[in-house]
């Protein structure tokens, strides 16, 4: 390494956030911008560790101390090409991953670990601004052509390894734009789309082919519907890589009541402001009192935004206990550590409330008015007298998914779904319908957006061998993997 005593001279540190009452006032990203003096500290903290558990931290199987070493030698070409040696969209992982490998870094045994997520943007970003991600053309045609239903990162990751090993790729998206959940689930504040177009600029210069309002099975009739059979007859194979989509909702009393929302419901509308094609969303959390029920990423994501729309006030309830400030004994080292976390939206306000349970809603006109629910101990049972209300003029829940939706295309090709509702693949990421593969969300359940980028890798690998017989692309992941967690 660089400096094998980085990590005793020098502390973790990471970019500072904007002030809570500037960033509120906009939807740019929250972070400032940090000095390459300061972030070659940083990655010369990456210890000579002999076995660098971060790699196996990582989905993707990122060379960690590689371009960790080459940052702090000021080597940031050889840097970028160490990285995207493993991962497609470092500019995507190095905004909105949860860092598992810093969770594994050996230095983090009994100290801070190294900023390894920070310097993985600052990587790409450099090479975006001095001209070195250009297009990667393939060296050869070989006539055989894939489907990619889905654009989220593992559809987006199935496609460029493919299209890279020459061939004909056309990703088809049922929304109006390419992206997934990056491009309307995912808001302003934690990545700004023009990161996700950019990327897309050098797809479409590789010769990936995208289609937009391209329902695959959708009603019969409707202009954005295209049967199945259009996909399994018209190309050579099909990748399944439309996420796991299926919100979990909350069936108790009161539920249908009119300002109960699922986050998917709020997100999109919020981004699509953003993006011009709307002057106001339909629902707003504009002087009312908001509650978020779902403690996890996506919460985090309605409480920013609620933020942003200036709610009266904002609660979020998790119905588990509240986490550890530090690395508990439930998640040894090198696993990925459940901490207490405060983002960036939780930053700028809110209360948190655990080990809550919402028992009911009320209200008048048809209207929500309140919450009703009430503390629960550690197998989630109630306990008595901690009865409670509030006030709730908006409910947004997010409480993660359980599964891709079960009518339409998943119905009409007939693939099998296992016990938990999704699709089932075999070792080689086939499903139970010659032809057809799966990856990402829909095949593993809702997880990390590196592993689905892991899983695109590694389903294009397998899709490549079925189309050539053998195939020289990487496959960090099997389907039956893992988080360390």
């Amino acid at each position: 390494m660089g400096d094998p005593q980085g990590f005793l001279i020098h502390e973790r540190t990471t970019p500072a956030r904007r002030p809570v009452p500037v960033r509120l006032r906009d939807w740019k990203e929250v972070y400032e911008d940090f000095p390459d003096a300061e972030l070659k500290n940083q990655a010369s903290r990456c210890m000579d560790c002999g076995i660098p558990f971060c790699n196996n931290g990582c989905p993707l199987g990122n060379l960690i101390p590689d371009w960790n070493d080459l940052v702090h030698r000021d080597q940031w070409k050889d840097a970028i090409e160490r990285l995207h040696a493993t991962n497609n969209f470092p500019e995507f992982t190095g905004r909105l991953c949860p860092a598992p490998c810093e969770g594994a870094c050996v230095v983090g045994i009994n100290d801070d670990p190294v900023t390894i997520k920070q310097v993985e943007v600052t990587i790409i970003e450099r090479a975006f601004a001095e001209g070195w991600v250009t297009p990667i053309l393939p060296s050869k045609v070989t006539g055989k052509a894939v489907a990619v239903v889905g654009s989220g990162p593992a559809g987006l990751a199935v496609a460029q390894q493919l299209t890279r090993a020459g061939h004909r790729v056309v990703v088809f998206e049922r929304a109006d734009r390419i992206g997934g959940l990056l491009r309307y689930g995912i808001p302003e504040f934690k990545m700004e789309k023009w990161v996700l177009d950019r990327r897309l600029d050098q797809m479409t210069a590789e010769g990936t082919e995208f289609y937009v309002n391209a329902n695959i099975g959708g009603p019969v009739g409707e202009p954005t519907s295209i049967p199945v059979e259009d996909l399994t007859n018209d190309f050579d194979a099909v990748v399944l890589a439309g996420g796991s989509t299926t919100p979990r909702d909350l069936p108790v009393p009161g539920r249908e009541l009119e300002g109960i929302h699922q986050a998917m419901e709020y997100l999109p509308p919020s981004n699509r402001v953003q993006l011009g094609d709307l002057e106001q969303s339909p629902i707003l959390a504009t002087d009312k009192h908001v509650i978020i029920i779902g403690g996890g990423d996506t919460g985090a994501d309605c409480l920013g935004t609620a933020h942003r729309q200036g709610a009266k006030s904002v609660s979020q309830f998790e119905i588990m206990p509240r986490p550890p400030q530090s690395r508990s004994e439930r998640t040894p080292w090198p696993t990925f550590p459940v901490v207490y976390k405060v983002t960036s939206a939780h930053e700028e306000g809110g209360d948190r409330l655990f080990s809550v349970n919402t028992t009911k809603f009320t209200g008048q006109g048809g209207k929500v008015q309140k919450l009703h629910g009430n503390e629960v101990g550690p197998d989630f049972e109630a306990i008595p007298g901690t009865e409670f209300e509030m006030d709730a003029d908006l409910v947004l829940l997010a409480m993660g998914f359980v599964g891709p939706e079960k009518n339409g295309m998943i119905t009409d090709l007939g693939v099998e779904l296992d016990n938990r509702g999704n699709v089932v693949r075999d070792k080689d990421w086939a499903t139970t319908v010659p032809g057809v593969f799966a990856c990402g969300d829909m095949g593993r359940g809702q997880s990390l957006i590196v592993w689905a980028i892991a899983e695109g890798r590694s389903c294009a690998a397998a899709v490549d061998a079925h189309l050539m017989g053998e195939s020289f692309l990487p496959s960090p992941v099997k389907p039956t993997d893992r988080p360390l967690v």
